[in-house]
């Protein structure tokens, strides 16, 4: 996307308007700040075709993509749900003692970081995607019986 810069003068008339107008632009972000993940072009492709099958709502929740606006990520319900697809790989999928979920199809790799809620990875796929749950889901994966078909549909199998 490309800017062009437009001078215009001074004024003391445009300067609070300005303000008004930055401050107003800020409160309408679509929702919390993440991460976005920088995958090999191969999986940014599989990513860009998961984007565009992502479902507009999730447990209930409206979309609410993060910021910065990106192809790899997307949100619902002001943060509750994040996803990034083209992260990497996991230490933690080295680990045999580590833990791991099916949701319809799709094998997910479960961690749980101190202090948050449940983050699952894809296992076996051409692109990790990663699903950050808010804790009121912290003994609930139903969220990721939303993401089980637009991931077999669009990020193939590793295996």
């Amino acid at each position: 996307m490309t800017h062009t810069r437009r001078r215009f003068p001074r004024s003391r008339v445009l300067a609070p308007s300005a303000a008004l107008f930055v401050l107003t632009a800020a409160g309408c972000s679509s929702g919390p700040s993440v991460a976005v993940p920088t995958p090999s072009s191969e999986a940014a492709g599989y990513c860009e075709k998961l984007h565009k099958e992502l479902p507009e709502t999730v447990a209930g929740l409206e979309r609410s993509d993060p910021s910065p606006d990106s192809d790899l990520t997307a949100g619902w319900g002001d943060g509750a749900i994040v996803l990034r697809c083209g992260v990497t790989r996991p230490a933690r999928m080295d680990d045999s003692q580590s833990k791991g979920v099916d949701a319809d199809g799709v094998n997910w790799l479960l961690e749980q970081p101190d202090d948050a809620g449940p983050r699952f990875t894809t296992t076996y796929r051409k692109a990790y995607v990663e699903v950050t749950l808010g804790t009121e889901y912290a003994h609930d994966i139903t969220p990721l019986s939303a993401f089980a078909v637009p991931v077999k549909k669009t990020v193939p199998d590793s295996l």
